[in-house]
């Protein structure tokens, strides 16, 4: 244990970040610095270094936060100069390891850091960081571990379960059409490497088509390099773009189109052209990666030497060197690109060839990310895979693939369940068959693993749903005020009590235990956001449905903004009118450094969630509306304080629920359907989620018939009903139908 250690990893104040620290110690609010942060582009203009003061040089507000007269403010750009650059925590390397003959304390000094995959473990590691350790003459050593590679092996088991088939990672054929055409298409979320936003638009320009394209793409797109992926992508669809500056290059620059993107390339072309020995080339390539200048310059002077000796003219030799010196800083090794591109075209093979099972194992991959997990789900609605909450009957330990090739919430995965009940629920099931009945179960599992608690959590996050109870019975009291579950419970302790005895006595017969079953009682049904809300508390999202689903017309048809658009004030500024609605998620009040109230209030709808600032008589008049768990229609003015300001004003014309809008608002919602589809099936189909559903809302049907190329409006006779999401869902469901609201 002394002789091995990790290597310290010294975390420096960047430009944003030194902006963040120092507003914070100055009690600059966090909404004005992270304004400022977003004024800061990824590079300056001019070729600029980035810098606090080159960024105070080129943005205008930041020169007017410079000189503003708020101190805070001011300090904060002043500081951020100064202290930009200094170390501002420590890490550890992710994958860097220390190797010696001795104890490790005998050649350079050691520290100790906590050991985050088992807390109170104490690891050791050098105070050199990876910069400089081995010039102390330690071996270092690289073992880097990557959770895709754990990702894949659980997919490897889901298609095992699944189909049957046994998949064979290193027989994948690395020549898939279907793998090459996900690529083609952008879809590479949740693939290793490929699945940026910026990635997946160039991969669609690209088209790629050979494996070689991958390892160039996963070497290009980092910054610096990334500035060559245009001509990359230009010269793959039109070869004639290619050239070369010597044309025994083309030897080694094929590959990439006539452009150099790996250290190898440099390496072996340095051989070519001016006959550097192996060490030579190995030499220029540290050289050129460390800015080693004085090697760089004794490497060039026989660059020189070797080309003109080879017949190579030396402007042509100056251009080549000049663009390796450009270029070597970026250059990324080739041999590291094609074991990330391989990795990487393994799971895009499984996304391709087996999406529910990959899916599956990249969420159960990342249970702990509720952000992960829901991006996602997002991502498998878009695929045409069901996501279903938790059942005792279908759901294994983590996330699985179900007969119907619809993916399961895991057991292990519901708040209060733990791996132990999960387990005992999946091994009796396993063992003895699916549970016919929420009676049935209690009297299999083992109670001690299985206790009150699991059971409660089961209810809550829907895994009964399947017995036909509803989730309120199981809470619902009987007449000496004990819950269902409390009943169900003790039923389940007896009836083994009951078995275990009969098994033990001389005469025993296990099938002959009889025990009354607890009746189910008549509770009062939670709302839909109460029943939802429950489940996101116990997993995490919203899985059987969302609490805007039952205002989703009023989302889609009386709003003109969504709330992840919020961040983005320019764009609000040129709306004339802004019309947003959502769920309360979080509020917080604050005062400003003149003493005004102010109010920040987060709204989440579908498309994600943004935050609305209130100050002064705005937030006093209206605070009241933003209850946590509240859905509200918001309608509202974004002004810019001055021309040249990036600060907006809120000016808010009215805030109501959205019961209230839909009440007021919705008079009229249409179906629209072909007149061939309209059968005895589809008209009770919606008599039957119209005629319990009453409300202020007339109901329309448009009848289109193909024929008589003839449009028919009938006004339903069925009383005015109130709009819910299962009518909303049927529709949208049906190709044949559509619906609008007036």
């Amino acid at each position: 244990h002394d002789k091995v250690a990790h290597i310290i990893t010294y975390g420096t104040m960047a430009t944003k970040n030194s902006i963040k620290d120092v507003g914070r110690v100055e009690k600059v609010p966090l909404k004005i610095v992270n304004d400022l942060c977003k004024l800061i582009p990824d590079k300056l203009p001019d070729g600029m270094k980035m810098s606090v003061a080159n960024a105070i040089k080129a943005i205008p507000e930041l020169r007017e936060a410079e000189a503003s007269a708020d101190e805070g403010l001011r300090n904060t750009m002043m500081y951020a100069k100064m202290l930009e650059g200094t170390v501002r925590g420590t890490g550890i390397h992710a994958c860097g390891t220390i190797i010696c003959r001795d104890a490790i304390s005998d050649w350079v000094p050691v520290s100790t850091a906590e050991d985050k995959a088992d807390p109170g473990h104490k690891l050791l590691c050098t105070q050199y960081d990876g910069h400089v350790i081995e010039e102390t003459g330690l071996i270092k050593m690289d073992f880097l571990g990557l959770k895709t590679l754990s990702i894949l092996k659980e997919a490897v088991e889901n298609v095992r379960i699944s189909t049957g088939e046994t998949i064979d990672l290193e027989k994948i054929p690395i020549d898939d059409p279907k793998t090459y055409q996900l690529y083609c298409e952008g879809r590479t979320i949740g693939t290793f490497q490929f699945e940026s936003a910026g990635m997946q638009k160039y991969l669609r320009e690209l088209q790629p088509s050979v494996f070689e394209d991958l390892i160039a793409m996963n070497a290009l797109y980092r910054p610096g390099p990334m500035d060559y992926i245009p001509d990359f992508i230009a010269r793959k669809r039109d070869p004639s773009k290619v050239k070369y500056d010597i044309p025994c290059m083309e030897k080694y620059l094929k590959d990439t189109y006539g452009i150099t993107v790996y250290q190898e390339q440099v390496m072996l072309l340095s051989r070519q052209l001016a006959n550097f020995t192996r060490g030579q080339s190995d030499t220029l390539r540290k050289a050129m990666g460390k800015k080693l200048i004085a090697q760089m310059d004794k490497l060039e002077t026989l660059f020189y030497e070797g080309g003109m000796k080879n017949g190579h003219p030396k402007e042509v030799l100056n251009k080549i060197w000049e663009d390796w010196k450009k270029f070597a800083s970026y250059a990324f090794n080739k041999s590291h690109a094609t074991c990330y591109s391989w990795v990487a075209f393994q799971t895009a093979y499984f996304k391709a060839h087996y999406p529910a099972e990959y899916m599956a194992a990249v969420m159960s991959r990342n249970l702990a990310n509720i952000a992960e997990i829901t991006k996602f789900m997002d991502e498998c609605r878009a695929m045409g895979i069901k996501t279903l909450g938790p059942d005792v009957n279908e759901s294994r330990l983590k996330f699985s693939v179900n007969k119907h090739g619809e993916i399961r919430f895991g057991l292990a995965a519901i708040k209060g369940m733990g791996d132990a009940a999960a387990q005992a629920v999946i091994q009796e099931r396993e063992k003895n068959g699916p549970y016919t009945s929420v009676f049935d179960m209690v009297q299999r599992v083992n109670l001690s693993s299985v206790n009150k608690k699991a059971i409660e959590s089961l209810a809550l996050s829907g895994g009964f749903d399947s017995f036909g109870i509803a989730r309120e019975s199981y809470f619902g009291t009987d007449s000496k005020g004990s819950t269902f579950i409390d009943n169900l419970t003790r039923y389940g302790q007896l009836f083994q009590m009951e078995q275990q005895q009969m098994r033990n006595s001389l005469f025993g017969d296990s099938n002959a235990v009889e025990v009354a079953t607890p009746p189910v009682p008549q509770a009062e049904r939670w709302s839909s956001i109460e029943r939802l809300n429950k489940e996101r508390d116990l997993v995490g999202i919203y899985l059987s449905a969302h609490p805007l689903d039952d205002y989703k017309i009023v989302l889609q048809a009386m709003c003109n903004t969504g709330c992840n658009e919020l961040e983005d004030k320019m764009a609000l500024v040129q709306k004339a009118e802004v019309t947003l609605a959502g769920m309360v998620t979080n509020t917080r009040s604050a005062v400003t450094k003149m003493g005004k109230p102010c109010g920040f209030v987060t709204i989440e709808d579908y498309s994600g969630s943004g935050e609305l600032a209130f100050f002064g008589e705005e937030w006093g008049r209206w605070n009241g509306m933003f209850e946590v768990g509240r859905t509200v229609f918001v309608k509202c003015r974004f002004t810019q304080k001055y021309p040249t300001s990036s600060f907006v004003d809120l000016q808010v014309a009215n805030i109501e629920y959205l019961q209230t809008t839909y009440d007021k608002r919705v008079e009229r919602f249409t179906i629209q359907v072909d007149s061939a589809h309209i059968d005895q099936t589809v008209v009770n189909d919606i008599v039957t989620m119209v005629s319990d559903s009453p409300g202020q809302t007339q109901l329309y049907f448009e009848v289109y018939d193909s024929e008589s190329n003839h449009t028919l409006l009938l006004k339903s006779n069925i009383p005015p009903i109130r709009v819910g999401r299962t009518l909303v869902n049927y529709v949208e469901s049906d190709p044949h139908m559509s619906y609008k609201v007036n």
